[in-house]
């Protein structure tokens, strides 16, 4: 089975991004064909600053790498490697409508949250499913807020084979994980937009403060509390041992336990995981042509896959180019 999945270089990426994607996509390679991307072309609707571009482009390769992607198991590429997949959401476009792009829920949140509403913004699905539809993708990793992002795809896959009267491109399927929604400091979804992340790789003295700024209600320190509706507990749980969750869930409900003391095993347990990789990240900083290696190799492969695709397309359209373009 092929994986595909990509994450927008729009900003440091954070804990949300690694317990709701990152981290299964790791798990993955071991048991399909995975392909990851950054997607630098999405970023554009947000990101309009080419140095920092260029930066944040970097440092997406460097988190995936430091997180254990092995390239020997999975392709990891830049979106922008593949200029096909700008041709396919240019032709899905033409058997789209404009309704359904309208309907997103994402473009309605961002609008919503003072994100300028661009052309880009609003055909942000067009991209995404012609990243999905170009590499013939069997599943894709998402949160339950993609999931409607996944149907469009599946929808335009539908309406462009219906159209031509041919299967050219193949229905993707979702793959939901176990870390839907990842809770910010605030208690909304984490997100680069709302500003209320925890960096994966900020210092472990700086995340430690950032963890102990985390939203929380005034129950007394004496008092009972409900871990269900903490958004420490709700982090703490997606990171930590079964076992130390059923211990600190106790101690919640038992009382005597502030939720300073919640925060403080938060931090110690975002170490615990993130500490060994800060450590990987920063030596693969002191390799760049190695991790410039690992991004055309990834884009080589993926970009095969694409041309084959087009290949399809551009049949089935009855668009012609040149033998040698």
């Amino acid at each position: 089975m092929r994986v595909l999945s990509g994450i927008q270089p729009s900003g440091k990426l954070h804990l949300g991004n690694y317990l709701g994607a990152i981290k299964q996509h790791i798990q993955l390679q071991d048991e399909h064909e995975g392909l990851y991307f950054i997607a630098n072309y999405h970023s554009l609707t947000t990101v309009q600053d080419a140095d920092r571009l260029r930066g944040l482009t970097s440092d997406v390769a460097l988190d995936y790498l430091a997180l254990g992607l092995d390239p020997k198991k999975a392709c990891l590429f830049r979106q922008t490697d593949i200029p096909e997949v700008c041709e396919l959401a240019w032709i899905l476009s033409t058997v789209t409508g404009e309704g359904l792009l309208r309907r997103a829920h994402s473009y309605k949140d961002k609008v919503a949250h003072g994100v300028s509403s661009s052309m880009g913004l609003m055909c942000y699905p067009l991209l995404m499913a012609s990243d999905i539809l170009i590499y013939d993708s069997d599943i894709v990793p998402v949160g339950q807020d993609q999931v409607q992002h996944l149907e469009m795809t599946q929808d335009m896959a539908g309406h462009f084979n219906n159209s031509y009267g041919v299967e050219v491109l193949k229905r993707p399927e979702v793959m939901l994980n176990d870390a839907c929604i990842v809770p910010g400091i605030d208690g909304q979804k984490m997100s680069k937009s709302y500003g209320n992340t925890i960096e994966l790789f900020d210092t472990a003295k700086r995340t430690r403060k950032r963890i102990m700024s985390i939203k929380t209600d005034s129950t007394p320190l004496e008092d009972p509390k409900d871990p269900d509706t903490c958004n420490v507990f709700a982090l703490y749980k997606l990171l930590a041992e079964q076992d130390e969750v059923k211990e600190l869930a106790s101690r919640y409900r038992a009382g005597g336990m502030g939720y300073g003391d919640a925060k403080s095993a938060l931090a110690d347990v975002v170490e615990r995981v993130l500490g060994p990789a800060r450590e990987r990240r920063e030596k693969l900083t002191g390799d760049p042509d190695y991790v410039e290696d690992v991004l055309l190799n990834g884009a080589k492969k993926a970009r095969g896959l694409a041309q084959l695709v087009m290949e399809r397309v551009r049949k089935a359209c009855g668009l012609v180019t040149g033998k040698n373009t």
